[in-house]
């Protein structure tokens, strides 16, 4: 390697990595390291046949406009050796993509239609009146939920972080549904527009709009929070759509420090409360529920 293509690389690496391929989007962290290597897509299509990747210049083009993406074996193959043509470390740019995008009328279900059917009939006229447009405008990047659990062993707070980018112009609304008592509390970036609350079942639907509407590609970090839970023994987080980063931390306090801990999807107390009294789970490309439960 030239001394010029030992720089380029050095480049790639302290450059475009710490900013871009922490988060992406994949086409911005892929047209940010092309960039960087000085390499023109023919000459990277040329380095590829060396690898015996066989791959259009027009493709390498849409790949980093975010026309297209990677998502077909020999795509993903040809990906893993473009990271060597430019220096990036393994899966740099594959644990950008996230799960295969859903076609046709899956890709972005219109209306409460995701919220439906994780959460069944019982939320449906809560969801009356609420603009569901923007839920499948929004790439769910990370979710950080924080619980606090009192000295009785009770589940008495939820904090909940998001970090969000909108796939197309106007996203401005994030929708809670939350199935156990509580109040629901917006905080930075966001304010509550709707609260529905069925009084029988206890289910909430809350409507949190944006400071502003997200243009196509922008981010936004909104938080929450979900008090005057009293749950005794558990809490479950339903995620209707993917989710790239989930982090559930929950907080005993230190006169009521867990026995023993599990998911609440395992039959088995596999988790145990560090000495300071917590507990956590992490999951990528996380859907579906996930939850803890505990024994004081």
């Amino acid at each position: 390697m030239t001394l010029t293509e030992n720089f380029t690389a050095a480049y790639v690496r302290t450059v475009v990595t710490p900013e871009l391929l922490a988060a992406g989007p994949f086409h911005e962290a892929l047209r940010a390291a092309i960039s960087a290597s000085g390499l023109a897509l023919d000459r990277i299509r040329y380095r590829l046949r060396l690898r015996d990747v066989s791959i259009s210049v027009p493709t390498l083009s849409n790949w980093q406009s975010g026309r297209r993406r990677p998502e077909r074996a020999e795509s993903l193959r040809a990906l893993a050796e473009l990271e060597a043509v430019l220096e990036l470390p393994p899966e740099a740019l594959r644990s950008l993509l996230g799960p295969p995008r859903p076609r046709g009328r899956a890709a972005h279900p219109k209306g409460p239609e995701a919220m439906l059917k994780a959460w069944g009939s019982p939320v449906e006229h809560l969801l009356a009146g609420v603009d569901t447009s923007s839920d499948g405008r929004l790439t769910r990047l990370s979710q950080h939920d924080r619980i606090e659990v009192d000295a009785t062993g009770r589940l008495v707070e939820v904090a909940s972080r998001h970090v969000l980018r909108a796939s197309h112009d106007g996203a401005d609304r994030w929708i809670v549904v939350w199935d156990a008592p509580g109040e629901i509390v917006a905080g930075q970036h966001c304010a509550v527009r709707t609260l529905n609350t069925d009084p029988e079942t206890g289910m909430t639907v809350a409507e949190l709009v944006f400071d502003a509407p997200l243009a196509r590609g922008e981010t936004i970090i909104m938080e929450y929070r979900i008090v005057d839970v009293g749950r005794p023994d558990r809490f479950v987080r339903r995620l209707h759509r993917t989710t790239r980063d989930y982090v559930l931390e929950a907080r005993f306090d230190q006169a009521a420090v867990p026995a023993r801990c599990a998911r609440v999807e395992s039959s088995s107390w596999d988790l145990a409360a560090s000495p300071t009294g917590s507990v956590h789970l992490i999951e990528f490309n996380a859907s579906g529920t996930i939850g803890l439960r505990w024994e004081i």
